[in-house]
């Protein structure tokens, strides 16, 4: 109707889902991905997830752990399930889905890599997943598996890819999670990330204080975050 509008800067915006039931992740789905660091595309889907209490807003600060001192960045693909189901078809999978974010899968390499590798806690400390800046119905957007996905740090563009990339879209990844769990309204899936994490660039680049995080995908907008 054009009322009740109030402008941007006078509001905080959230993460449009902030205490789904599931995060679900998805690892190594992008090829670009997998030539960067020298391994074989996998044959099936690699799963992990983060705790709902990483989820903070699109503009929200990231907060570096005095744990860890490689912290990452991923710029990501996410989707949100909008109905109940468990043993989901691949060609009904989409009619699951209620709509689409960016998301930054932010990770502690050393926790990761090392630390008897535990890929969870890396994953999943507080902060370490941004939201936003809206949840795009799918109908809004043409082709979820044709879209530009970028990540940039203090301006300086470290992601620049497409999910064309993917290798497991999405109706190929929501089939596969519901063979072993029941997804229901509000459960995130990120999808996976594209080449040019600061891990394997040469040398490794790792956010520190005072970093500006960009992530940003075509059609859906884009998230920034400050690291604090």
């Amino acid at each position: 109707s054009g009322r009740h509008r109030v402008a941007r800067g006078e509001v905080r915006l959230l993460a449009p889902i902030g205490d789904p039931q599931k995060v679900i992740c998805v690892g190594l789905n992008y090829r670009d991905h997998c030539l960067e660091q020298d391994v074989k595309v996998p044959k099936e889907p690699i799963i992990f997830s983060k705790f709902p209490s990483a989820i903070i807003g699109p503009f929200d600060d990231i907060v570096h752990p005095r744990e860890s001192s490689e912290v990452d960045w991923e710029a990501e693909l996410a989707a949100v399930i909008g109905k109940k189901g468990r043993h989901i078809e691949e060609s009904a999978a989409l009619d699951h889905v209620v709509g689409f974010t960016v998301a930054n899968d932010v990770s502690a390499r050393d926790w990761q890599t090392r630390n008897g590798r535990q890929w969870l806690l890396g994953k999943t400390f507080d902060t370490f997943c941004p939201l936003g800046p809206a949840l795009v119905t799918k109908e809004a957007v043409a082709d979820v598996h044709n879209l530009s996905i970028r990540c940039s740090v203090n301006g300086q563009l470290m992601q620049d890819s497409s999910t064309r990339q993917l290798i497991f879209p999405l109706p190929k990844l929501i089939a596969w999670v519901s063979q072993f769990v029941t997804l229901v309204p509000g459960d995130i899936l990120l999808t996976g990330t594209p080449a040019g994490v600061g891990y394997f660039r040469k040398p490794p680049v790792f956010l520190k204080r005072g970093d500006e995080v960009r992530c940003e995908i075509e059609e859906l907008g884009a998230i920034c975050n400050k690291v604090v």
